[in-house]
């Protein structure tokens, strides 16, 4: 089954300000969590229900190489990504946007 995966504007905010903090720590650093972040999406697209719920009926894959997490939920065809937050934040960040 195809999914179609949304992204909200809260979530596509965690994602830019997490890149602009890594290019500032070193250059093409941000580059590359994006394309982690990206092969992560690529996963939960294919197959969403391997990640484990961590509450109610939110999901969390982690990005490989870096301390985050991508807080979603799936209906029939669509996934909706809440949140993208780095695992060592305050949960309640994110989850006040479920």
């Amino acid at each position: 089954m195809a999914y179609k995966l949304s992204i909200r504007k809260e979530a596509e905010a965690d994602i830019a300000e997490a890149y602009q903090y890594y290019e500032s720590c070193r250059e093409s650093l941000g580059a590359d969590f994006m394309l982690c972040v990206d092969e992560s999406r690529a996963r939960i697209q294919r197959s969403p229900k391997q990640f484990r719920v961590v509450l109610n009926k939110i999901r969390r894959a982690l990005v490989k190489k870096f301390l985050y997490g991508i807080y979603y939920t799936t209906d029939e065809n669509e996934i909706i990504v809440l949140a993208v937050t780095h695992a060592r934040r305050n949960p309640k960040q994110w989850q006040a946007r479920s």
